[in-house]
């Protein structure tokens, strides 16, 4: 008795996020003294950041298996590029998105997705990122729809070991990673990378960069950790089920004042890269494990998405005054 073959192609993609990747990487030093860092301008994808992969990554995959049906609905969690990320893939598969956000993301943010065709639902601030994913879950059992789960869905990771890795190793000299330095969200972008470098044979550092806010007065001021940072967008604390120290043997964290987060972001975006709070924060942690391991590491980092999406926010205050 022969099995029947159930072929689903996938629903005609734009042109455009056919186009997501490969993104150049390219070595950047800030200063004459400073290390460099090799930097993946993932700013360059389609919806502007490297979220652009697991959207296209996890729903392509779901549609395959048959979790997604022509029309259907997709819910997610996220404080921000993942829900854009999302909303233009569902554009362009014509499936409906619901992004469940925390009240407070900048209102570029809010705009981009809407303007996608896409439907927000807020929580309170207070609720957080753990709020919005409770929501997402419960309303994606009310209304038959895909959740993502993008802070705990393996396909998250394994987007960036198939694919930004792989590219990566194509594009660095010698294909030789010493250290790769991520902020961590849902913890996909590290894991992916680092799971791939290894593979590959390199001995890679996992390096975690953590937003940090100092507090107290004078002699006294110390460092606080962040669990969800407001100035820097989509770093967030505990609550990825990817990122933990099984995943990444030999992992270093490394603790990044945000106002020096903020200040080398603007650095970077006078360099000519136009790029959000995250990436400032990447690029610090990357600048300081360079400095340790010394001027022949090759330090991977990730530039993870565009400086448009935060007009609004405290990163251009001072571009805002002058125009006004």
């Amino acid at each position: 008795m022969s099995t029947a073959v159930i072929y689903r192609p996938l629903p005609q993609l734009g042109r455009f996020l056919n186009q997501c990747g490969p993104t150049p990487l390219v070595p950047v030093q800030l200063t004459d003294d400073s290390p460099l860092v090799w930097c993946k301008l993932e700013f360059l994808n389609p919806s502007g950041s490297t979220k652009d992969r697991i959207a296209r990554y996890m729903l392509e995959k779901a549609w395959r298996t048959g979790e997604l049906q022509e029309g259907g609905t997709v819910v997610e969690a996220s404080s921000g590029s993942t829900s854009i990320a999302l909303a233009l893939t569902c554009a362009q598969m014509g499936l409906h998105f619901v992004a469940v956000m925390p009240q407070g993301v900048s209102h570029e943010r809010v705009l981009m997705i809407r303007a996608y065709g896409a439907e927000i639902l807020f929580v309170s601030q207070d609720a957080g990122i753990r709020g919005a994913i409770e929501i997402a879950e419960r309303y994606a059992k009310q209304h038959g729809a895909l959740h993502t789960r993008q802070f705990e869905n393996p396909d998250n990771a394994e987007a960036h070991r198939l694919w930004t890795g792989q590219e990566v190793l194509s594009q660095i000299p010698r294909g030789m990673v010493h250290a790769v330095v991520s902020g961590v969200g849902t913890g996909g972008t590290i894991v992916g990378l680092h799971s791939a470098f290894i593979q590959a044979g390199c001995q890679t550092i996992p390096v975690a960069a953590r937003p940090v806010r100092l507090c107290g007065d004078g002699q006294h001021r110390e460092l606080e950790c962040c669990s969800f940072s407001t100035r820097v967008p989509g770093v967030v604390d505990g609550i990825s089920k990817l990122y933990t120290h099984a995943a990444l043997p030999g992992l270093r964290e490394i603790d990044v004042d945000e106002e020096d987060a903020l200040r080398t972001t603007r650095a970077l975006i006078r360099k000519g890269f136009p790029v959000g709070p995250s990436t400032g924060l990447n690029f610090c942690a990357a600048e300081q494990i360079a400095r340790e391991l010394g001027p022949q590491a090759q330090v991977v980092t990730v530039f993870a998405d565009r400086m448009e999406r935060y007009f609004s926010t405290e990163l251009f205050a001072d571009v805002v005054a002058v125009a006004s």
